[in-house]
């Protein structure tokens, strides 16, 4: 009786650290559920952040102050001896600020000349509105003598205030903007002469001391030419490579030699491409510092080791079969290779190739080092002329002291990460479009 009793209670016994051993296990996975969700929740809330922060300094850059004036193009101030006919330089030369100042000062009922309000006057005005205004002339001389309403920038800090951005509370010696200054911004707001419009000139202008007229678009037309470069320089020579070493190349020690020195260059902090090419492009060849052409070899030589190793990543992908079945109509293998294989990769090629140019875009450390931080105002005619790229352009304006940068830096940040998205996207469409599934 007793024995029976003991063999039936054995396999209870033996249950019991069994079922504890499975609830741990359990238990065991859902921390380490939690775990990984913490940490994805952590990744997108610093992500959350990091947007919000930008995009909450930024979005008023694509907005600027600008006031309504009806300016009067006097001749006597253009062109007081009458000689522009013969002498077109002296339209270029003429003080035009003080035509916006006479307008504003008319707009505002105050007499120009009064030296109480004559330095606040000017202080409401963009200096970029000599440039404005002579453009106007030399595209149209018979502007001279007559008045026409013209929106002209305001002054930096002028537009950083009717933003908010300026505390107005405080004792008037503790800001750049003075209380007459501030009366008449308001005057000016409550008629409709000054108001916020879309800011165009983020977009088009090129680099500018003046926080109001400075832009980005030397830097777009610079980052243009790299990407060209780099897409026309790696694209063939990456795939070319990658398919002689996938599909041609015999198994030994040199080419593994090759793939493990090709992992590792992917592996390079960029900034010794940029010592590399500055070596070698600037130094050894004598190409032209700040130029586009140089940023684009820097950033191709960066750029091929991702391309190689994506496109080499696409090829695998391949099946076999298709590569037997090609061989065994009579395709020869260039044949099987360059038709059956590479169209069969191209989606994952294409990706490789978009994330690669992506990863250039937003290099700035090598363009650092090859001279592409100087300041350019016009725009390049060719990849040989100065230039800047978007990336250095952001870290050029978080240097300057004009609070008013603050907002243009986080613009342009809105703006590289707009083009990375893009690029981002398209790879993904191209991908989900043209891949096969085996």
């Amino acid at each position: 009786m007793t024995d029976t009793t003991a063999e039936r209670a054995t396999p209870d016994s033996t249950r019991v650290p069994r079922e504890i051993g499975i609830r741990r296990r359990y238990a065991s996975e859902r921390r380490f559920k939690a775990c990984g969700l913490i940490a994805i929740l952590i990744g997108l809330a610093c992500l959350a952040i990091l947007l919000f922060t930008v995009i909450s300094k930024g979005y008023t850059a694509f907005l600027q102050t600008e006031m309504r004036l009806p300016i009067t193009f006097e001749k006597s101030v253009i062109d007081p001896k009458g000689e522009a006919a013969n002498n077109p330089r002296v339209l270029m030369m003429a003080n035009y600020p003080t035509l916006a100042r006479d307008a504003l000062a008319r707009e505002l009922g105050v007499d120009p000349k009064d030296r109480a309000y004559s330095r606040s006057l000017s202080g409401m005005v963009s200096n970029g509105v000599r440039t404005q205004l002579r453009d106007m002339v030399l595209a149209d001389p018979s502007l001279i003598g007559t008045t026409q309403d013209v929106w002209v920038l305001v002054e930096a800090n002028i537009d950083s205030a009717f933003k908010g951005q300026i505390d107005l509370s405080v004792d008037e010696g503790r800001r750049k903007i003075n209380d007459l200054q501030v009366t008449w911004m308001k005057e000016l707001a409550d008629r409709g002469v000054l108001k916020k419009r879309f800011n165009t000139g983020i977009f088009v202008n090129g680099a500018s001391s003046r926080p109001e007229t400075a832009g980005v678009g030397v830097a777009i037309i610079g980052s243009a030419y790299m990407m060209l470069t780099v897409l026309v320089l790696a694209l063939p020579i990456g795939v070319a490579a990658s398919i002689y070493l996938e599909e041609f190349a015999p198994k030994n020690r040199w080419t593994d030699l090759i793939e493990v020195n090709i992992n590792n260059l992917a592996a390079v902090p960029s900034i010794v491409f940029g010592l590399l090419g500055l070596a070698i492009f600037i130094n050894f060849a004598g190409l032209p510092r700040s130029a586009s052409l140089v940023g684009g070899l820097v950033l191709t030589l960066m750029t091929l080791p991702t391309i190689i190793i994506a496109t080499r990543a696409a090829l695998k992908a391949v099946p076999p079969s298709i590569r037997s079945a090609a061989l065994g109509v009579g395709a020869s293998k260039m044949q099987m290779v360059f038709h059956h294989v590479l169209p069969l990769a191209a989606p994952g090629i294409l990706t490789g190739t978009i994330i690669g140019l992506a990863q250039a875009l937003g290099e700035t450390a090598p363009l650092l080092l090859i001279g592409m931080v100087a300041f350019v105002a016009d725009y390049p005619t060719t990849p040989l002329q100065p230039a800047t790229a978007l990336p250095v352009q952001i870290f050029m304006w978080a240097n300057e002291a004009e609070r008013a940068f603050v907002e243009r830096t986080s613009g342009a940040i809105i703006i590289l990460l707009m083009f990375l998205a893009v690029m981002n996207i398209t790879a993904i469409i191209l991908r989900r479009r043209f891949e096969r599934r085996w």
